[in-house]
């Protein structure tokens, strides 16, 4: 597996999980505080987080694909980007796991 599949999961991984406490927050702003501009706000933040969550699940499934992952860590992966805060901890879990297997592989050109 290189390392670029997971590099970009990792920030898909980031970038949803980020959009998605933003839309949290933006949530309770206009349905719990009613403040002016939140439902701007909510929108476009939805709107963003919908499509690269979508990119975010590609990417996902190719590392685990990948990786070789049991259906049942694949679908927790890929079901963090929906829980708020959950793709921290889950990316975090993920890449210390498979940092050491990217590292162990030997570059084709590396053997001497």
């Amino acid at each position: 597996m290189k390392k670029s599949v997971l590099t970009r999961y990792r920030v898909m991984a980031y970038v949803t999980g980020v959009l998605l406490v933003l839309l949290t927050l933006g949530v309770i702003a206009k349905y719990i505080l009613d403040m002016n501009g939140a439902a701007d706000f909510t929108k476009i933040v939805g709107i963003a987080h919908g499509w690269l969550y979508v990119i975010y699940l590609v990417f996902a499934f190719d590392l685990g694909s990948k990786a070789k992952w049991p259906v049942g860590k694949q679908l927790w992966v890929l079901i963090a980007g929906t829980i708020p805060t959950a793709a921290f901890f889950v990316e975090r879990k993920v890449s210390k796991e498979l940092e050491a297997r990217v590292a162990d592989e030997v570059p084709a050109g590396a053997s001497a």
